[in-house]
């Protein structure tokens, strides 16, 4: 329906993606809505930590709060928890008793000294080499129903479409930034090699070669060697302009 929850929620996703200026900004921001929602679903507050595995290695990108980013710390230090059992099997893990549920002692004493009385653990899928899950933790006991779970899955299934695509778009933008430093980098050294080959009647192979031994001889980046260059002969600094799309 067009006037569906689902909807609404994907529309605020997106607008979240657009609203921030990097993968980070926009995974912090993820965590704050996730937290809202299940805390929504249920009469108690509930926080939200969000883990990034890539490859082998798992680790807190963001969280609804401080004591979210704690808690989600906890487990990445101890290696083992609801969390990363979510993304070994891809399914949500609960743990919903810190006193009588046998899984994970070391990880179960560190939450419980923090007051943390529940945790859910639930994956989010990105790609073969990444994969993302939501660590939503409660203060009170009974807190993660199935209506609850249910309801954190279902979030986690819209989430999952927007992490995609705020990883592709950060993704893109940071090959355009490469891409538009190395045609600075590029630009500073073409103009360095016209100024030797004026300076010295050589050709292009000729200049790149002195400019290239002036480098090695100063343990000095190439581009750095060609602006100092540029600079020295100008008096100014050295800027690069691109004309817009």
């Amino acid at each position: 329906m067009a006037n569906s929850p689902e909807r609404e929620r994907v529309l605020e996703l997106q607008d979240q993606i657009i609203g921030t200026e990097n993968v980070a900004e926009f995974l912090q921001r993820l965590s704050v809505m996730a937290a809202a929602a299940v805390s929504r679903a249920t009469s108690s507050k509930v926080e939200c930590g969000v883990t990034l595995k890539r490859r082998r290695r798992t680790a807190t990108v963001a969280g609804s709060s401080p004591r979210a980013l704690l808690l989600d710390k906890i487990e990445q230090s101890i290696g083992e928890g609801p969390c990363i059992e979510a993304l070994r099997i891809k399914a949500p893990v609960l743990l919903s008793n810190m006193e009588t549920d046998p899984r994970w002692p070391a990880y179960r004493d560190a939450l419980a000294a923090e007051g943390c009385r529940g945790t859910l653990g639930v994956p989010l899928e990105l790609g073969e080499e990444s994969a993302a899950a939501l660590n939503f933790f409660a203060f009170s006991s009974g807190v993660f129903s199935d209506s609850v779970i249910q309801e954190a899955q279902d979030f986690a299934d819209i989430a999952g479409g927007a992490v995609r695509l705020a990883v592709r778009l950060g993704t893109a933008q940071s090959l355009a930034e490469d891409l538009t430093a190395a045609m600075k980098s590029r630009t500073s050294i073409d103009l360095a090699c016209g100024v030797i080959m004026g300076q010295n009647r050589c050709s292009q192979a000729e200049a790149m070669a002195i400019l290239t031994k002036v480098s090695s001889n100063r343990n000095q980046k190439l581009r750095l060697v060609a602006e100092e260059m540029l600079s020295n002969l100008t008096g100014a600094e050295i800027h690069t302009h691109f004309d817009p799309a």
